[in-house]
């Protein structure tokens, strides 16, 4: 099988190639370089698809014995990724841009040029697992990133692998140590890759600009101004410019945004709880819609917690009402049904949350 392995210069991705090549693959390496100055995005721990992050892969691949390439998608990066991210907080969102570039880039624009070339597979060192062609979690929960993978379609899952998805992290550290991978111990990424400082508010308000509005309680009592509904999320507790708590003494927490008019209300922490959710664009990963409602557990953020509800698909919609509350739901987030089950829990479906209850 022709396989194109996506390494992006970290440990998980190199052993993930190279056991592809030890199961006897025709496997070619590519580096996706996704920034127009990719020497300004890796700042230790911070950041990727830096130079430093190209050279990596390559030492990688030669090691390996495999082809290598590094493919420029920055144009299509800063048009699907960046600018959607930007523009989804300007709306008063929280988009998750790792769910975007795994959409729009590794598993749409990559896969479909690979495909093209003549590749049957794309691996990425995701810590996910393919189960007859199911999406389920990785072994490793703590590393588990089946929730960023659940917007990919039946047909894109069909063409990919994830081969460190039934191994714990530590073990695949120590595997690329075996291999003499230089790499074995080179830190993982945090935070939004292309803010390498991890100031995200500084970087919305240099794309974004000033958008003055209030800050107000529940009953319409300006607190505060601001200069941009993107300096703020639902839930946010620190950072509302508003002074002290609320009239019953406790903490204040965003409640609502309204990017329309610029209004920020703020209210208890009782009044972020959601019980039920309407999602936008939803994608089967079995490849069609359940007609019934289903019984799942869904999970909001990328490692956040799960809550039992049923998921009714309705048109262009997915409605799910929780059994249990989330707290502190945006729009813009991305929503994720599993299937409970022993050997590793199914993604069932996903969509963007466009609403909440």
């Amino acid at each position: 099988m022709k396989v194109l392995a996506a390494m992006s210069g970290g440990v998980d991705s190199s052993v993930a190639a190279a056991r592809m090549v030890d199961a006897g693959h025709d496997v070619t390496g590519v580096h996706l370089a996704l920034s127009s100055a990719p020497g300004t995005l890796r700042s230790g721990s911070r950041g990727c698809c830096s130079k430093e992050d190209a050279d990596d892969a390559r030492r990688v691949a030669d090691i390996l014995g495999i082809p290598f390439y590094v493919w420029d998608f920055a144009e299509k990066f800063k048009e699907t990724v960046i600018d959607d991210f930007i523009e989804s907080y300007a709306r008063g969102e929280t988009p998750n841009p790792c769910v975007r570039c795994n959409e729009e880039i590794k598993f749409s624009a990559v896969a479909a040029r690979a495909l093209a070339l003549g590749f049957d597979t794309v691996a990425t060192g995701h810590y996910a697992r393919l189960v007859d062609g199911r999406l389920r979690r990785a072994v490793d929960a703590d590393k588990d990133q089946s929730y960023v993978l659940a917007v990919l379609t039946a047909e894109q899952l069909r063409h990919a692998a994830f081969p460190v998805g039934d191994t714990p992290k530590p073990q695949i550290r120590a595997e690329a140590e075996r291999r003499g991978l230089a790499v074995a111990d080179k830190p993982d990424s945090h935070d939004i890759c292309f803010i390498p400082s991890g100031d995200t508010q500084a970087f919305l308000g240099m794309n974004i600009g000033v958008r003055r509005g209030s800050v107000v309680d529940a009953d319409g009592t300006v607190l505060a101004h601001h200069d941009g509904v993107h300096g703020f999320t639902i839930g946010q507790r620190k950072g509302l410019g508003i002074s002290g708590p609320g009239a019953d003494g406790k903490p204040r927490y965003v409640t609502a945004i309204d990017a329309a008019t610029g209004t920020v209300t703020v209210g208890s922490v009782e009044d972020l709880d959601v019980w039920a959710l309407t999602g936008a664009d939803p994608v089967y990963t079995a490849g069609t819609a359940f007609t019934e409602p289903v019984d799942c557990e869904v999970q909001v953020r990328a490692h956040g917690e799960t809550v039992p509800a049923i998921a009714r698909p309705a048109g262009e919609r997915l409605e799910v009402t929780l059994r249990a509350p989330l707290r502190g739901v945006a729009r813009g987030q991305t929503l994720a049904c599993y299937l409970p089950d022993p050997a590793g829990d199914e993604v069932i479906a996903s969509a963007t949350i466009a609403d909440t209850a």
